[in-house]
C-alpha cells in the first residue's frame, strides 16, 4: 500500500517517523537509574526494587556471569516467570554482551532440550522449582552452568514467612565446582564491581533469540537484533503520547518470556522509569486485589484476561478505575469482550498485533481517535505494509481484497537463527511474510482475517474461523470460542464450534446453530457444537486449536 493512506488516521501527538537511538537495549535501564533512581522500579510480593537497586543488581549479575566465562554472543538462556530475578538477569545477561533465549517455563523436557540446543545456551538461570526438568535433559545439552533462583528471594519480608520451603534446597549444599550456581550468591559476589564495557553493535548485535510458539512443529529462533527491539519500544511509545515518564504503573501480567510482554511491559515500562508490578501466574482474584490496590495505570493483557475479570462474579467488590490503557496482544479480541471491559474499567482498551519476527507489534488501533470494530488498527511509525495475493506472494492487492500482510519496518528482525531457507522465505525483497491473512480498508486500517493454515475450505467456499469466532462471542450465553475444520467426505471439511458458556447459562446445539445462521451466511455457520468447561491454551492465552484436531483425530481412530 504505497500511498500508506494511514497516516492522515494517525492520532494527534503521534509522529510518522522517528529518530531512533543508537545504542544497546541494556542502556535502557541505566538511562532509567539515571532518571528515576531512587523510584520503586519492581514490586513483588510485598518485597521492592529501585532503578538504581536493579541497575546495581544487573550489574553484578554481568561481571558474575564474565566470571563464569560467559563472553560477548555467547547465549544466556532464562526460564523464569516474572519475577525480580527475571529483571535482573535479562539486563545483566544483555550487559556481558551476551545474547538472551527466553525460555517458556510450561515447556516440557523435549521441547526444552530442542530449543537449549538450538541455540547453543551454555549457561542457564532457571527457578528452583524448575530445575528438576533442567537436571534430566542437562548431560543432553551444552549447558555448562545452572544458575538457580528461588521465588522467596525478593520477596518482602513477611511474605517470605508464608511460602512453602522447597521440597530439595540446591543452592548452599554443592561443592565449588558444582554445576549449579546460586543466583543470590552470584550477585553478592560481584557486588558493586562494574562490568566492563562491551562494544554492541545495535544494527548487527543479536539481544535476545526469540523462539516462536512452536505449535506447529518444532519451535524457531527469531534472531532479533538490539535495534528492532529498541525500536519497537519507540514506536510503541509513540503511539500512547499521554504517557509520563517516572508515573506510570505496568501490571506485568503478560510473561516477559513472551515477546509482547518483553516490549510492551519490561522494556517499555524500562524506558518509562515506570513501575512493573510483577505477577508470576495470571490468577483472577489477586490480580483484581493488586489492582484494587496497587492502582496500575497500564494493563497490557490477552483477551482471556480481560474476558475473565470481565465474569468475574465479585468484579463490583474492586475498584478498578486506576487504569487510563490496555493494549490487548497475542489473540484477536473480540468486540464484545472489549466493550464490556471499557464500561468496567473506565479505561481503554485497544487491539494490536504483531508477531515475533517484528519484536513483535507492527499496528494498532489508536488509544485517542476513530476505532474500528474488529481492526487492528493502523501501522506504527516507520512501518510499512501490503497486501498480496495468497497464492504468488507478490501482486499487491487493492483495498478490500483478502490475501497476505506483508510488513516492512525497524522491527523486523534479521532472520532465523540457523535457517537460512526459512529465513528467505518469510523475508523476501525486505518484507516480512507473515503468514496471516487481512484485508486494509480505505484508510488504512488492517483486519486480520485469519493465519492461512487454519482457513476452513466446505464445499469450495473459505471461511476464516475468527469471523465464525467473532459472531459465537456476541452470544450472550458463550464465554470462550474457538472453531476449526474437521474432515468432510462431502464437503472437504466442515465447521465445528467449541464453547464454554457463562456460570449459569445454558444453550443447546441446535439453538447455537440457528443463532449462527442468522447472522452469516449458511456455509460459514458451524455444523456440530461441543460444550465443554474450558479450551486449551498456551500461558499467554492463545487456545491451541491444535490440541482441539488432535482430540477430534484420536476419537475417530478410536472408532
Amino acid at each position: 500500500m504505497s500511498e500508506k493512506r494511514w497516516l492522515t488516521r494517525y492520532p494527534d501527538g503521534v509522529r510518522p517517523q522517528l529518530e531512533y537511538p543508537v545504542r544497546p537495549l541494556h542502556s535502557l535501564v541505566d538511562e532509567a537509574a539515571e532518571r528515576f533512581g531512587e523510584k520503586t522500579a519492581t514490586i513483588f510480593y510485598g518485597g521492592r526494587l529501585t532503578w538504581a537497586e536493579v541497575q546495581r543488581a544487573a550489574d553484578a549479575f554481568a561481571v558474575g556471569l564474565a566470571s563464569i566465562g560467559v563472553r560477548p554472543g555467547d547465549r544466556v538462556a532464562i526460564m523464569l516467570p516474572n519475577v525480580p530475578q527475571g529483571v535482573i538477569a535479562y539486563f545483566g545477561a544483555l550487559k556481558a554482551g551476551a545474547v538472551v533465549v527466553f525460555c517458556n517455563p510450561l515447556y516440557v523436557e523435549r521441547e526444552l532440550e530442542h530449543q537449549l540446543n538450538d541455540a547453543g545456551a551454555e549457561v542457564m538461570v532457571v527457578l528452583d522449582l524448575l530445575y528438576e526438568r533442567v537436571q534430566k535433559i542437562r548431560d543432553r545439552t551444552r549447558l555448562r552452568k545452572v544458575i538457580v533462583t528461588g521465588l522467596k528471594d525478593y520477596m518482602g519480608a513477611a511474605l517470605r514467612l508464608l511460602v512453602p520451603l522447597v521440597k530439595r534446597e540446591l543452592v548452599g549444599k554443592l561443592p565449588p565446582d558444582a554445576v549449579v550456581e546460586s543466583f543470590k550468591e552470584l550477585i553478592r559476589g560481584h557486588d558493586g564491581l562494574a562490568p566492563s564495557p562491551v562494544k554492541i553493535d545495535p544494527e548487527r548485535d543479536l539481544a535476545v533469540l526469540q523462539y516462536t510458539g512452536g505449535t506447529t512443529g518444532l519451535s524457531k529462533g527469531a534472531m532479533l537484533t538490539h535495534k528492532n527491539l529498541m525500536a519497537n519500544v519507540a514506536q510503541v511509545r509513540e503511539w500512547m503520547p499521554s504517557l509520563v515518564e517516572g508515573a506510570e504503573r505496568f501490571l506485568t501480567v503478560m510473561p516477559f518470556f513472551h515477546v509482547y510482554g518483553l516490549t510492551v511491559c519490561l522494556n517499555m515500562a524500562t524506558s518509562l522509569g515506570a513501575t512493573l508490578i510483577l505477577v508470576p501466574k495470571f490468577d483472577l482474584k489477586q490480580v483484581l486485589g493488586l489492582i484494587d490496590k496497587q492502582k496500575p495505570t497500564l494493563f497490557p493483557g490477552a483477551p482471556p484476561i480481560y474476558v475473565a475479570i470481565n465474569h468475574a462474579p465479585d468484579v463490583s467488590k474492586y475498584n478498578l478505575r486506576s487504569i487510563k490503557a490496555c493494549i490487548s496482544g497475542a489473540a484477536p479480541l473480540p468486540v464484545e469482550v472489549q466493550n464490556q471491559f471499557e464500561a468496567l474499567t473506565g479505561g481503554k482498551l485497544v487491539e494490536g498485533y504483531g508477531l515475533t519476527e517484528a519484536s513483535p507489534v507492527t499496528h494498532c488501533t489508536p488509544i485517542e481517535g476513530r476505532r474500528v470494530a474488529g481492526s487492528i488498527g493502523l501501522p506504527l511509525p516507520d512501518t510499512e505494509m501490503k497486501i498480496v495475493h495468497l497464492e504468488t506472494g507478490e501482486q499487491e492487492l487493492p483495498p478490500g481484497e483478502i490475501g497476505e500482510l506483508c510488513i516492512r519496518g525497524p522491527q523486523v528482525m534479521a532472520g532465523y537463527w540457523n535457517r537460512p531457507e526459512e529465513t528467505d522465505r518469510a523475508l523476501r525483497n525486505g518484507w516480512l511474510h507473515t503468514g496471516d491473512v487481512a484485508k486494509v480498508d480505505e484508510d488504512g486500517y488492517t483486519y486480520i482475517v485469519d493465519r492461512a493454515k487454519d482457513m476452513i475450505i466446505a464445499g469450495g467456499f473459505n471461511i476464516y474461523p475468527r469471523e465464525v469466532e467473532e459472531v459465537l462471542y456476541e452470544h450472550p450465553a458463550i464465554q470462550d470460542a474457538c472453531v476449526a475444520g474437521l474432515p468432510d467426505e462431502y464437503r472437504g471439511q466442515t465447521v465445528k464450534a467449541y464453547v464454554v458458556l457463562r456460570p449459569g447459562h445454558s444453550l443447546t446445539e441446535a439453538d447455537l446453530i440457528a443463532w449462527c445462521r442468522e447472522r452469516m451466511a449458511k456455509y460459514k455457520a458451524p455444523t456440530t457444537v461441543e460444550f465443554r468447561e474450558s479450551l486449551p491454551k498456551t500461558m499467554i492465552g492463545k487456545v491451541l486449536r491444535r490440541v482441539l484436531l488432535e482430540e477430534e483425530a484420536q476419537r475417530t481412530a478410536a472408532r
